[in-house]
């Protein structure tokens, strides 16, 4: 029986870049993050107009700030954040290959690195200091909801913070009920629904 020998191709082509590595899904979300662009300002406009490293920068930063504190999509563009901030590495760096990006970064910081390399002790030290302590991680899915949907946990797996919810139209998740269960233990009348942390506003649905 005799095999087939190997494609001379297979070998030059196994020493190129592997482009198959990068997920398509990173060019098919931030197409539409491009496509905004290109209805706004042209399409390809910073290669002939260039852009500044910190506007690219700080949109990059605000677009990850909101996906990261529970808003997946711009309101407006249905957009996803995540492919707003690709769209915007993609630019930085097309900008940088044609020489049409002005770098305007702060002054270099050399030390950061190696500063960020140091604080792994620290962090493992407290590791180690905290060993003991197993406390309850909260996640976006504990995000306040509105009182009309949320339903109150009737296990212990189901309400990791072992707090008996509180009657009425007032409950609105198993933080702010166990908030107001310790402000009324200590004699401070439970603030009316949304009170709870002011600074945070919790959506109603108006």
């Amino acid at each position: 029986m005799t095999t087939k020998p190997t494609n001379p191709k297979d070998a030059i082509g196994a020493g190129k870049l592997s482009l198959e590595l990068v997920p398509d899904i990173l060019m098919v979300e931030a197409a539409t993050a491009f496509y905004e662009g290109a209805s706004k300002y042209g399409r390809y406009n910073w290669r002939s107009a260039g852009v500044r490293s910190s506007i690219y920068a700080a949109a990059l930063k605000r677009h990850i700030a909101k996906w990261w504190n529970g808003e997946d999509r711009d309101p407006v563009t249905r957009v996803k954040h995540l492919a707003n901030a690709a769209a915007c590495i993609g630019i930085l760096l097309d900008a940088e290959l044609q020489g049409q990006l002005t770098d305007d970064r702060p002054p270099a910081q050399p030390r950061l690195a190696g500063r960020i390399d140091e604080l792994a002790d620290v962090i493992a030290h407290l590791k180690r200091l905290f060993a003991d302590h197993d406390p309850y991680q909260c996640t976006i899915a504990d995000s306040p909801k509105r009182a009309a949907e949320w339903t109150p946990p009737t296990s212990r797996a189901d309400n990791p913070w072992g707090v008996t919810p509180l009657t009425g139209a007032g409950s609105v998740s198993p933080i702010e009920d166990e908030i107001a269960a310790r402000r009324r233990s200590v004699g401070i009348d439970a603030p009316e629904t949304g009170d709870i942390g002011r600074g945070f506003p919790i959506d109603t649905g108006d």
